[in-house]
């Protein structure tokens, strides 16, 4: 897996998505492409039924190879930012505040307890150092 400069890019790109979370914990939200790194700035998670709480559960699968220049001892091939964390009916959830960086090949993935009752919304940049 590359490690795209950040400093020589041929493009920033701006970007939201927004998905409504199935009862498949693993379902697949976004794939990190070729010479691309994504940078997530935030990721807000709605609880949409009006009466039942429901938990989220998002990983991120791929990681562990760090960056050039960098060892990482003992990765984890897949890294959980969620994991069975409540959300009250009517209410969000904000998971991430503080940028975080996937790579070339990093997938995105998550789902809920109970379908069409989370909606999983981020903000992000495509960076293409291609």
């Amino acid at each position: 897996m590359a490690n795209p400069n950040i400093v020589n890019v041929t493009s920033i790109l701006a970007g939201n998505a927004a998905w409504a979370l199935t009862n498949t914990i693993t379902t697949t939200l976004l794939t990190v492409g070729s010479s691309m790194t994504v940078k997530i700035n935030s990721l807000i998670v709605t609880n949409i039924h009006g009466t039942n709480a429901a938990t989220v559960s998002i990983d991120v699968n791929g990681v562990g190879s760090g960056a050039t220049g960098v060892t990482v001892n003992g990765p984890l091939a897949t890294c959980r930012i969620a994991s069975t964390m409540n959300v009250p009916a009517d209410d969000s959830l904000v998971l991430i505040d503080k940028p975080i960086y996937l790579m070339e090949a990093d997938v995105l993935r998550g789902g809920a307890s109970a379908a069409s009752t989370l909606e999983l919304f981020a903000s992000y940049e495509v960076i293409n150092d291609a």
